[in-house]
């Protein structure tokens, strides 16, 4: 197991820890903090294992498998906690999931036809703006330029989730075509 395979899986392991601190005491700004540290580390890692699996040839198949789907739950286990603080609403939780489940039936349509597609820079931007928009909404600060900025995070999230999914469907269509 290298460096990078090892640092997804502590973001993985990392996932309860945080919902455990953001949902046990979710009035507390203290455990908010730790709930928003863990996160933050969390979406680190990310940034970490793609680089270093790159720059010292690393990549896996398990990395090219488990690091989407890492980055997947953290996401999405953060923003279900959102909802459960009222912080977001159903429906944008729900079109972030849809997008995520769509994209995944394409790579595995794309897998079994031995094509890899690789992430392209919007759905990097979307998840960019996904992992600040929670760091934003986990801290709570009663701030108003936060609670702007988490305003604007979550509308540049739903943007971005929109226009990576249009993109990516645009660019990756022939894939859904039958193969002889």
């Amino acid at each position: 197991m290298n460096l990078p395979n090892k640092l997804t899986l502590f973001r993985i392991i990392l996932i309860p820890v945080f919902v455990f601190f953001l949902l046990i005491k979710p009035d507390s700004q203290v455990f908010r903090i730790i709930a928003d540290l863990i996160f933050a580390v969390a979406s680190l890692t990310d940034l970490f294992d793609g680089k270093i699996a790159r720059k010292y040839n690393l990549v896996t198949n398990f990395g090219k498998f488990m690091d989407p789907l890492a980055d997947k739950l953290l996401v999405c286990s953060a923003m279900i906690c959102l909802i459960a603080t009222g912080q977001l609403s159903a429906w944008f939780v729900i079109i972030i999931v849809a997008r995520e489940f769509i994209i995944s039936g394409f790579r595995l349509v794309a897998a079994e036809n031995n094509i890899v597609i690789a992430a392209n820079i919007f759905g990097k931007i979307k998840t960019v703006c996904q992992m600040v928009m929670v760091i934003i909404l986990v801290a709570n600060f009663p701030w108003k330029l936060l609670q702007f900025l988490g305003q604007v995070a979550i509308w540049a999230s739903l943007i971005m989730t929109i226009v990576s999914l249009v993109v990516y469907i645009y660019q990756n269509i022939d894939v859904l075509k039958e193969q002889k």
